[in-house]
C-alpha cells in the first residue's frame, strides 16, 4: 500500500489516501475502451475479412506467413490471423497487465504455440536468433488509431516497424487510410471555441480583443458528430479528401502539409472543419471501415456505433468570410501526432505558416470546450439575470463564488452597489481582469484572488456580504455533485455574510433517472465471446478494476452525445440547502424509483438542479423527456453522472403483476465531502 495526496473536489481540502500499489493499473483498465472495441462488430468483421485476404495473398506467393501485430491488446487480431492460416504471429503489447492478459487469452483459445506475446514498445523489439522475433514479418496488422487517426503515435510506430521488423515486401491490414474534411459555418460549434458577446439589458459584455484574435487551443475536439443536428451547421465546402496514408509502403513521420483547393458552396463565415477517416482493409478497397457520421449513411442503412473512434471538430485559427463560388484552399498540417488546419486563398497557400496554433489569451487554457458553450448560453444567462434582479438592490454587496464566471458582470448589470468576485487561480484572475478592463468595469468589480478561508474584512472593504452568488461551477469538478464546493465556500465565508444574506442559488437537488441507453451500455457490457474467440478474461479484468476504482459508483459522460430513454420519472433524492451551513451529520436518502416504461434497464443518470430563487431553477442534466417515446434531452454543457448496473435487466421479461423498480440508498458524508450510492433493480 502507498499514501497519495489528493484534493477533494467538494471540500477543496488535501487528503491523504492509502491506495493499493496497483491503483494506476486498475484506473487505466477501468477507463480503457477495450469493451467498446470488442463490442464493435463492424470493426471486428472488417479486420477479420482484411486479415483473411492478406494471408491468402501471401500464401498465393508461396511464402510462409509471418504476422506482426502491434498493439495487440487482447490478442484478438493475432488469433484471427492464425485462424486465417498464418504460420506464426508476434503480438506486441507495451502495457504489461494487458500483455499478461493477452497471453492468457491466446493460450485459453489454443493458440499458445503459434502466437508469441512480446511485452515491449514496438521500437524496442529486436529481430534475430537472440532477439524477440526470430525473423521479419510479411504481414503487418495494427490498430494504433484514435479519433484523429494518428494521435496515438501510429506514424512513428509504422515507420520503425517497416524499417526494422518487416520483410522487403509486406502486406498491411489495414491497407490504407483516408482522412476527410468539410469546412462549415456553425454558431453552435464556434461557441465552443470563442467567448461571444453577451447581452445584459442596456449593455453588451464584449470579449477582450486578444481573445477574439486568439487562434485557440491546438487540440482536436472529438465528439459523436452524429448527435450534432444538420441545422446546427452550414456546409461551405464539399466533403474533401485531405490526405491518404498507404500502410503497405514506407511511411514517414516527418511533418507535411496538404493543400486542398475547393469552391465555396455558399456565402458564410468559415469557422470549423469537421473531419473523420476511413480505412480500406484490402488494396482493392472492397473492405471498408468508415468513421463517417450517421447523416452520411443512406436512409435505413445500419450505422455502426463506436466510442473509441468518433469524429473530429477542428476550429480554424480565425473566422474567414467566404462567398459562394469563391476559390479557397484548406491546408492540413500534419506532424507525427496531430493535425491542424488553416484556410486561405490559393495564391497565399504556398507561403502559409506551418506552425501549430496555440492559445495566447489564456481563455483556452482556463476553460474547456463545454465551459465556452455554457458561458455563451444566452438563455441560461437570462435566467441568472432574472434571478439576480429579484434579489439585488442598489445597496447590495455581492460576492461571486465560481471559477471564471460572468456572474459578476450580471450582478453589476442587475444593480448591485458593490461586486466582488473570488477567483481561485492566477490564470482565472488574469482572464477576469482582461474582461473587466475591456468592459470598463475594472473600477467597479473587485477581484479577490484568494481562497475563501483567507478572505478578510479588509478585502471586502469592511462590509458584510448581503448577496452570495454562484453558478456554481468549479474547474476541479468531474461529477455533478462536485460543485457542492460552493456550499463549503459559503460555510467558510459565514463570518463575512450579513444575517439576512441572500444565497443564490438557494439550494441544489440531486436528481436521478433510470434509463435505457441506445449504445453507451456497450462500454461496460461483458464481451465473453468475440468473433468466435473467448475473451472472458478481459471481462474479469475490467470488472475487477471497476470494483477497485474509488469512483466506482458513477462516472461522468456528456449525455447529449449518447441517446437514451427514460424508464422512470425523474426524481429529486437529496436537497442541499445553501442558506444553511454544511451540516456535520450524514444526509441519507432511501427509497425506490418505480419504472413506468418497458425496456432494457442499463443504469441510472444523476445530475444537479439548482433553485436560484423560489420560482427560477436551472438544470445541469435532464431538460425534457418525450411523453410518447421517453427520449431524453440533456443539458449539453455539463457532464452527467452515470451509474451502470453490473448486468442488463430486461423489463419486458419481468412478471406483469409485479411493480418493477430500482431501490436506492444515498449517503452524503459532509465531513469528508463524499457521496456514496447504491442502486439495485427489483421486481
Amino acid at each position: 500500500m502507498v499514501f497519495c495526496g489528493r484534493v477533494n473536489p467538494i471540500t477543496g481540502s488535501l487528503v491523504w489516501i492509502e491506495e493499493d500499489e496497483n491503483y494506476d493499473y486498475h484506473q487505466e483498465i477501468a477507463r480503457s475502451s477495450y469493451a467498446d472495441m470488442l463490442h464493435d462488430k463492424d470493426r471486428n468483421e472488417k479486420y477479420y475479412q482484411g486479415i483473411r485476404a492478406a494471408v491468402k495473398r501471401v500464401k498465393e506467393r508461396g511464402e510462409e506467413v509471418i504476422v506482426l501485430d502491434i498493439g495487440t491488446g487482447t490478442g484478438l487480431l493475432s488469433m484471427m490471423a492464425v485462424t486465417a492460416g498464418a504460420d506464426y504471429c508476434y503480438a506486441i503489447e507495451v502495457f504489461k497487465p494487458m500483455a499478461d492478459a493477452a497471453e492468457q487469452i491466446v493460450k485459453a483459445n489454443g493458440f499458445g504455440d503459434k502466437i508469441k506475446v512480446i511485452n515491449k514498445h514496438s521500437t524496442e523489439v529486436t529481430v534475430g536468433p537472440d532477439g524477440d522475433m526470430m525473423q521479419r514479418a510479411n504481414i503487418l496488422i495494427t490498430e494504433l488509431f484514435d479519433t484523429e487517426l494518428i494521435g496515438e503515435g501510429a506514424l512513428p510506430s509504422y515507420e520503425h516497424a517497416q524499417h526494422n521488423l518487416m520483410q522487403e515486401c509486406w502486406e498491411a491490414v489495414p491497407h490504407r487510410a483516408t482522412v476527410y474534411a468539410q469546412v462549415v459555418e456553425s454558431h453552435r460549434l464556434w461557441s465552443w471555441n470563442k467567448l461571444l458577446p453577451m447581452q445584459l439589458d442596456s449593455r453588451t459584455v464584449q470579449p477582450p480583443s486578444e481573445m477574439e484574435s486568439c487562434p485557440g487551443a491546438p487540440s482536436v475536439c472529438d465528439v459523436q458528430l452524429s448527435q450534432v443536428k444538420l441545422e446546427d451547421f452550414r456546409p461551405l465546402s464539399d466533403i474533401l479528401v485531405v490526405f491518404r496514408v498507404d500502410f503497405s509502403k514506407q511511411i514517414s513521420s516527418s511533418p507535411v502539409s496538404h493543400i486542398v483547393n475547393f469552391t465555396s458552396l455558399a456565402n458564410g463565415a468559415a469557422q470549423v472543419v469537421l473531419s473523420w477517416w476511413d480505412i480500406d482493409m484490402d488494396p482493392e478497397a472492397t473492405i471498408n471501415c468508415s468513421m463517417k457520421p450517421s447523416w452520411l449513411y443512406p436512409a435505413l442503412h445500419p450505422v455502426p456505433w463506436r466510442d473509441h473512434w468518433m469524429q473530429c471538430v477542428y476550429f480554424l485559427p480565425k473566422e474567414t468570410k467566404v462567398t459562394q463560388g469563391e476559390e479557397m484552399s484548406l491546408i492540413a498540417h500534419q506532424d507525427d501526432y496531430c493535425v491542424w488546419y488553416n484556410l486561405t486563398t490559393p495564391s497565399a497557400a504556398d507561403c502559409h505558416s506551418t506552425e501549430i496554433a496555440a492559445c495566447r489569451c489564456g481563455a483556452h487554457i482556463t476553460w474547456n470546450r463545454a465551459r465556452f458553450g455554457e458561458l455563451n448560453d444566452q438563455a441560461r444567462m437570462d435566467k441568472y439575470k432574472e434571478a439576480l434582479k429579484e434579489v439585488l438592490t442598489p445597496s447590495s454587496v455581492c460576492l461571486c463564488v465560481s471559477d471564471g464566471s460572468l456572474l459578476p458582470m450580471v450582478a453589476h448589470s442587475a444593480g448591485a452597489a458593490q461586486v466582488f468576485t473570488l477567483e481561485s487561480s492566477f490564470m482565472a484572475q488574469q482572464l477576469m481582469d482582461k474582461l473587466l478592463q475591456t468592459n470598463n468595469l475594472k473600477e467597479t468589480i473587485h477581484i479577490l484572488q484568494k481562497s475563501q478561508d483567507n478572505i478578510t474584512a479588509a478585502d471586502l472593504g469592511e462590509m458584510k456580504v448581503t448577496a452570495l452568488v454562484g453558478e456554481p461551477f468549479f474547474t476541479t469538478s468531474l461529477l455533478p455533485w462536485h460543485n457542492l464546493c460552493f456550499w463549503y465556500s459559503r460555510t467558510a465565508l459565514s463570518r463575512h455574510l450579513a444575517k439576512d444574506c441572500t444565497v443564490l442559488p438557494m439550494s441544489a437537488s440531486l436528481c436521478v433517472l433510470v434509463v435505457e441507453f441506445k449504445d453507451l451500455w456497450r462500454i461496460r457490457s461483458p464481451c465473453g465471446n468475440c468473433e468466435g474467440f473467448d475473451v472472458s478474461i478481459m471481462d474479469e479484468m475490467i470488472k475487477k478494476s471497476l470494483d477497485f476504482r474509488e469512483s466506482q459508483e458513477a462516472e461522468p459522460h456528456p449525455l447529449w452525445e449518447y441517446p437514451c430513454r427514460a424508464l422512470s420519472d425523474p426524481s429529486n433524492l437529496i436537497t442541499f440547502d445553501f442558506r444553511e451551513k454544511v451540516p456535520t451529520e450524514d444526509i441519507i436518502a432511501e427509497g425506490s424509483l418505480n419504472l413506468v416504461r418497458s425496456g432494457v434497464c442499463h443504469g441510472v443518470v444523476l445530475w444537479m438542479s439548482y433553485q436560484l430563487t423560489e420560482d427560477i431553477s436551472v438544470s445541469t442534466g435532464l431538460l425534457e423527456v418525450s411523453d410518447e417515446t421517453g427520449d431524453c434531452h440533456w443539458y449539453p454543457h455539463r457532464k452527467q453522472g452515470v451509474y451502470f448496473f453490473s448486468s442488463l435487466w430486461n423489463l419486458a421479461s419481468a412478471p406483469k403483476e409485479s411493480q418493477s423498480a430500482v431501490t436506492y440508498q444515498l449517503t452524503f458524508k459532509p465531513q469528508i465531502g463524499e457521496l456514496r450510492m447504491s442502486f439495485i433493480p427489483k421486481t
